[in-house]
């Protein structure tokens, strides 16, 4: 039973996910916000929602390891499994200026998470926490970070004609789906913590371990699903942009909430899981760099390292 209502739980989350980027990107359409600041905002942070979902009631009910190891499984995924299966299927161009920003963003990002999480290291305590200062600072690196895509979007919003919204699109209905949505994003990332946690203890694993991979496997499945269909269509630079802006949610807004709510205990595992995803970004920063686009060879080295990366962490397990 258990199995089935963490399935369950999964289903929700996409389907929130899914319900809640379409109603409110159709809002943004009605109130007249230019395309690429929804698709820098709106849609990341909707794929975001169910990792910031699971991590703040995991945060709630004092899971700090599965709160931590989401985020970073996640980003994770989506550097490797995500980014590679896309551009596999087509190769991701990489020409907007704002996603070559948004990569090193991401590191930087990355990087300010293993400063802040290394309290042993660098300030002689005797513990590794993510405090409440940790989780502000995140929030103002996030404040940082909203205030430069708004930027980018008036300026976008100067250089071509506003777009109309189609006629088609109702504010009641997209109030609804958008209200729905998240309805389906909280309920099921309950039944996700709830039923994930059960099942990592009752097979002996680690509250990391199991943040790491099941959680972050399933709360990541909007940015999958969301990216392969984005390639399939050849609009490359969505696909790339939402997990680049997811990656960046992840570790400032759901970190950041989840900090404020309550301080996290880090695992000493999680610093070489960290390092690993500050590797991976610098990868994809290279690989974007090199030619502007991330090609099929590409995309089968950073899915390639994903399997590596999952077999290594269950066997330390």
């Amino acid at each position: 039973m258990t199995y089935i209502l963490l399935i369950v739980g999964f289903a929700l989350l996409i389907k929130g996910a899914d319900l809640f980027v379409d109603g409110s990107s159709n809002i943004a359409r009605l109130l007249r916000i230019p395309a690429i600041l929804i698709g820098l905002t709106i849609v990341a942070f909707g794929t975001s929602s169910p990792e910031a979902t699971v991590s703040i009631i995991a945060a709630l009910e004092g899971s700090a390891h599965v709160s931590l190891g989401n985020v970073v499984g996640s980003n994770i995924f989506n550097i490797t499994l995500v980014v590679g299966v896309a551009a596999f299927l087509y190769p991701l161009k990489v020409e907007n200026e704002t996603i070559r920003k948004e990569i090193p963003f991401t590191l930087l990002a990355s990087a300010a998470l293993l400063i802040l999480m290394s309290d042993i290291a660098l300030q002689g305590f005797s513990s590794n926490l993510l405090t409440r200062s940790d989780g502000i600072i995140f929030l103002l690196f996030l404040a940082i970070f909203m205030y430069y895509v708004i930027e980018i979007g008036l300026k976008s919003r100067k250089n071509t004609e506003e777009e109309q919204a189609p006629k088609d699109i109702k504010w009641g209905k997209n109030i609804l789906i958008t209200i729905l949505g998240l309805a389906g994003i909280i309920f099921g990332g309950n039944l996700v913590v709830d039923n994930g946690t059960e099942i990592a203890y009752s097979l002996g694993m680690s509250e990391t371990l199991v943040g790491l991979t099941i959680i972050a496997i399933g709360t990541s499945l909007p940015e999958l699903v969301t990216s392969i269909s984005a390639a399939l269509k050849k609009e490359s630079e969505i696909a790339l942009g939402n997990i680049v802006g997811s990656n960046i949610f992840n570790i400032l807004f759901v970190l950041g909430i989840s900090a404020t709510i309550s301080p996290l205990a880090v695992d000493n595992k999680v610093f070489i899981d960290v390092g690993i995803m500050i590797a991976l970004t610098a990868v994809l920063l290279i690989f974007s760099r090199t030619s502007f686009r991330v090609g099929k060879r590409e995309g089968l080295v950073l899915a390639a390292a994903y399997i590596i990366y999952l077999v290594y962490i269950i066997l330390r397990n």
